[in-house]
């Protein structure tokens, strides 16, 4: 608990600062904005943490697990590298738009898209409690959004155009992270026995090829009308991979940022990983719930946010909601855990 804790709030904390802070002089400030670039070196660096950790977790004698057991598995594997892969640009793509406090509140509801595709898709059916916590969650993003600073009549209209172009794209980020969970639960249901951290090196090895694939073809699709057309350009259309580069030859000190942003993550999905196999899913979503909060009060401290009063109630709905729905699932838990000992006494 205390590696997720350590390793994530770091994460979070660089996150925000690679992503919306200005680098350079006062006079001529720059944003990196390079996301796919930011992408590729996270993945590589949870390839290698995640097959490290296989090399040294396999029993002596015994061959390292495959990362691609079957050939079965090898097209959802595929179809989660890619969603994964296509959600995080929109995500950074948003933070142009609305603040950091409004992203991490909005990606605590990944309930939301999760449930939304296993009705649609997967024709799963849910108990009661958990149209209740999404309504809960919905209405304290609602309150969150509608009372965002930015919403005030000063700015009204060019403001409110902007966060909702910026909560568009989070919903597409939403959508697609909601769509690599569900075929990660689908893979982890039906190609047993499949580890997390086989998992983890098979989606972040195939995340790596596909941007780095991009980052190689971007110089030649910068020039072309669906470069431009995508907004590919950057400075002397070099490509991103060229320029963001640049950007880190004339800021070293985002280059740290970018490495130590990369190792936090990697190490973070290797607790998650752990606790998974360890300890309950419901103790990974009291922590992940908890951490999110924890960042959410961190990034007001460190970056020196405001919220409304109004907005911490929304807060409070979201997180309620999605607490409420570990402690229902905890005694759930709890009650087949007796059941299935007295089948066994028995």
């Amino acid at each position: 608990m205390g590696g997720i804790y350590i390793s994530f709030l770091s994460w979070a904390l660089l996150q925000e600062r690679i992503t919306t802070t200005s680098y350079g002089d006062s006079a001529s400030p720059e944003v990196f904005t390079f996301s796919i670039f930011l992408n590729t070196i996270q993945s590589t660096f949870a390839t290698l943490t995640s097959y490290t950790y296989l090399l040294f977790t396999s029993k002596k004698g015994l061959s390292v697990p495959p990362v691609f057991p079957s050939r079965r598995i090898f097209a959802p594997l595929v179809l989660v590298a890619i969603t994964s892969s296509l959600a995080s640009p929109f995500g950074y793509a948003s933070l142009k738009h609305i603040d950091y406090i409004t992203f991490i509140l909005a990606k605590s509801c990944k309930l939301l898209p999760v449930m939304a595709l296993h009705l649609t898709i997967f024709r799963k059916r849910y108990p009661l409690y958990k149209y209740a916590v999404v309504a809960l969650v919905t209405a304290g993003v609602a309150i969150f959004t509608l009372h965002h600073p930015s919403s005030s009549k000063k700015s009204k209209t060019h403001n409110n155009g902007s966060s909702s172009w910026g909560l568009l794209l989070l919903s597409v980020n939403l959508l697609f992270d909601g769509l690599t969970n569900s075929t990660q639960d689908y893979v982890f249901q039906n190609f047993k026995p499949y580890s997390g951290p086989q998992m983890m090196c098979a989606q972040n090895l195939m995340s790596t090829l596909l941007t780095g694939l991009y980052l190689l073809v971007s110089p030649y699709l910068v020039h072309t009308n669906f470069g431009e057309y995508v907004g590919m350009a950057t400075a002397n259309n070099q490509g991103e991979f060229t320029a963001a580069l640049s950007f880190i030859h004339r800021h070293p000190n985002v280059g740290r940022d970018v490495l130590g942003f990369a190792a936090c993550g990697a190490l973070g999905q290797l607790f998650i990983f752990y606790t998974l196999a360890n300890f309950s899913s419901l103790l990974l979503v009291t922590v992940t719930v908890t951490r999110k909060m924890l960042t959410m009060v961190l990034s007001v401290v460190w970056f020196g946010h405001h919220l409304s009063r109004m907005q911490w109630w929304g807060v409070g709905l979201v997180f309620g909601g999605v607490g409420a729905e570990a402690i229902v699932q905890r005694r759930e838990k709890a009650a087949k855990e007796k059941v299935a000992k007295r089948q066994k006494i028995r």
